[in-house]
């Protein structure tokens, strides 16, 4: 059955096969943590041949000395092997509360029921024991009430608040563990009144800036103000970085909705988002926030845990498998590999499995009826822009279009084109490096980069960069002769004048 044929996503459901035959350009981008397993350009070379887009450095590990060897390697990399720019991400610690230093530095059981002290006297914060553990959160006894709940290393260790004095909180344990030295300490259900940004975390910011980042992943934002502190810490020199914020607690949540105004995507940050909340919950939250970007028009990371036993298995569990693709039925536009790449026994496989799993989950959507619910969506009155970038989509599928190609600088017309989900690839041509490792946030986006000198003419530069890009296309397989080519352009040079679609065919 065609998709012209088909009038629901049900209908179309059901005539799903194993045996169809998948498409072979994949569409949602991957995003790889670089650790000590993958730090160095031979290593990088190799992510990038299995399919990463987007280099991710984790600022709650490493020095600034490690984080620019990682950067180094993967310039080194695309100045070796050009063709296909790849990204770089730099992810901030965030604001965090930790326990403080066990006595002699010693690991301590502990058992359910056991009553003890969370103290923020400093005086305890290198001697910590049985009765009592330092919590480096002063306002802990100002926010917390009796009878929540307190979890400390990502949830091994619940607690039960039962009193709360002016220094320090009773607590009862809830289940039998280990006290270790300076664990995190998470407070679900509670309004947290830590600065969005540390000093930190300015400092890893400024960083980025003067290593020339492509994109900062925000952590635990909680409100628009955290996302409008960082764009000030980015200053002038870093205006043109992205901010992805990642939702990891019950205010980012609550605040959603200001949040994404202000940001330039998201992260659906499910680790510690499954301890803010119920891990039960954590999938309602997954869906809801990647329809409002999708919706938004704006790229949306889904992350934590993907392929998770692939850190020490050659092959992930059937469950992490579904999860990768649904969440590319969601609408995902990037996933992500964190330990599995960053310290995992098998990084190459990791990224692998998720290509392929990527693809098959990509060409079994039903993308008429998606673009049609997008589109009822839109904004009214559409600005011109967004306008042809849905005319260009709906021609696409109506030509059964080899490729939708736009001519962009900044990247905006085809993150417009993306928002309506073509089935066909997008071919983005810029003269602009960062545009097109930037491009990568949104599903489907190819970045091309035409390095030809400009032509005095400007209509004939079009036509040169048109003639490019659908060479290069045939080049790697992605056109064939006679496929149809929907072409976005503007009237004249600049931002912001994209107003013309053209049909063209492949030679």
């Amino acid at each position: 059955m065609a998709f012209v044929d088909i009038k629901t996503n049900l209908e179309w459901v059901s005539t799903l096969s194993i045996d169809r035959i998948k498409e072979n350009i994949r569409k949602t981008s991957i995003i790889c943590t670089i650790g000590p397993k993958t730090n160095s350009a031979e290593s990088i070379k190799q992510l990038r041949n299995a399919g990463m887009n987007i280099v991710r450095m984790n600022f709650s590990h490493g020095s600034h000395e490690y984080h620019k060897s990682v950067i180094d390697h993967t310039r080194e990399n695309a100045t070796m092997y050009p063709g296909r720019p790849v990204a770089i991400a730099l992810d901030t610690k965030g604001p965090e509360i930790r326990t403080g230093v066990m006595r002699d530095n010693v690991e301590l059981p502990i058992s359910s029921g056991h009553v003890m002290i969370f103290s923020t006297n400093d005086e305890y914060a290198e001697c910590c024991d049985l009765k009592v553990m330092y919590v480096d959160y002063k306002n802990i006894t100002k926010v917390i009430e009796v009878g929540k709940r307190i979890y400390v290393d990502d949830g091994v260790l619940s607690f039960e608040v039962l009193e709360i004095h002016e220094d320090h909180v009773k607590v009862k344990a809830l289940n039998n563990g280990k006290l270790c030295s300076k664990k995190g300490v998470n407070l679900p259900n509670t309004d947290v009144d830590l600065p969005a940004v540390s000093v930190k975390d300015e400092n890893d910011i400024l960083f980025g800036v003067e290593n020339k980042v492509d994109m900062i992943f925000a952590s635990f934002i909680r409100t628009a103000q955290d996302v409008r502190d960082i764009r000030k810490i980015l200053g002038e020199g870093g205006k043109s970085i992205k901010i992805i914020s990642k939702i990891e607690n019950q205010q980012g949540l609550n605040n959603f909705d200001d949040i994404l105004k202000e940001s330039d995507g998201i992260m659906v940050a499910r680790g510690d988002l499954g301890i803010e909340i119920p891990a039960s919950h954590v999938f309602v939250a997954q869906k809801k926030i990647i329809s409002k970007c999708n919706i938004a028009g704006k790229p949306v990371v889904c992350a934590t845990q993907m392929l998770e036993s692939m850190t020490f298995n050659p092959r992930p569990t059937r469950a992490e498998v579904s999860d990768v693709a649904n969440a590319v039925l969601d609408g995902a536009d990037c996933v992500m590999l964190s330990g599995e790449t960053a310290k995992g026994s098998y990084p190459i496989q990791a990224v692998q499995m998720m290509n392929d799993t990527c693809v098959i989950a990509e060409s079994v959507i039903c993308y008429p009826p998606l673009f049609n619910e997008l589109r009822a969506m839109a904004p009214v009155p559409t600005g011109t822009t967004e306008t042809v970038a849905s005319a260009a989509v709906s021609a696409a599928h109506e030509q059964n279009a080899g490729c939708i190609l736009v001519l962009s600088t900044s990247g905006d017309t085809a993150r417009l084109v993306s928002k309506y989900r073509p089935r066909c690839p997008i071919i983005t041509v810029t003269r602009v490096e960062q545009t097109a490792r930037q491009i990568h946030l949104s599903r489907g986006c190819y970045p091309f980069i035409y390095d030809q000198p400009k032509d005095e003419d400007w209509q004939e530069d079009v036509e040169n960069r048109i003639k490019w890009g659908i060479h290069r296309a045939s080049e790697l397989k992605i056109l064939k002769s006679g496929d149809p080519v929907i072409a976005i352009q503007g009237w004249k040079g600049g931002l912001g004048n994209t107003n013309t679609l053209r049909i063209l065919a492949t030679p």
